[in-house]
């Protein structure tokens, strides 16, 4: 008897415990929505990456490209129309291994070589998913033969950086 009626007391303590505590927080869009980030930041951090790489700093491409990576794993896409969904699924796992690549090596050549792949997967990003309002410059190395993004016309080439700062041309420009 004794058993039975502890057993009640506690049945009877959870239940009141439980009607008192408030719920609202444990709603999907607030529990995910401070882990996620915006489609819109991947850009300006992909500038950062390419900054970095036009200054010849292995140190703060590996700390920007890092930051990179956790930015496209954490990316909503609760905003992304079919198609849009589509283009960011196909190049996501692309460019955070990618991005991983470039943090965890510490040496400038390296980074740019692998700064050519995430290069051509953001730009195909940029051409699915609208990333700005600003244009988008795609400019090429001809040296290099590959491919980069800019937030401006004037070239920066982050493949020589001082070398050859100014070698390369717009190719494309992405509204």
């Amino acid at each position: 008897m004794k058993t039975f009626l502890f057993a009640t007391l506690v049945s009877l303590f959870t239940v009141a415990a439980n009607a008192q505590h408030d719920h609202s927080s444990h709603s999907p869009a607030a529990t995910t929505s401070s882990t996620q980030t915006s489609l819109t930041q991947l850009l300006p951090l992909y500038y950062d990456i390419k900054n970095a790489l036009v200054n010849g700093d292995a140190a703060t491409a590996s700390a920007k490209a890092d930051a990179f990576a956790k930015a496209v794993n954490g990316a909503d896409m609760s905003t992304l129309a079919g198609n849009e969904m589509d283009v960011f699924m196909a190049s996501q796992k692309k460019l955070a291994a990618d991005a991983g690549q470039i943090a965890a090596v510490k040496d400038i050549q390296k980074q740019r070589d692998v700064f050519a792949t995430l290069s051509a997967d953001m730009a195909t990003l940029a051409k699915g998913v609208k990333l700005s309002s600003a244009p988008v410059y795609v400019a090429t190395c001809p040296m290099k033969k590959a491919t980069w993004l800019s937030s401006e016309a004037a070239i920066k080439n982050p493949y020589y950086g001082k070398q050859m700062l100014s070698c390369g041309k717009v190719t494309e420009t992405i509204k």
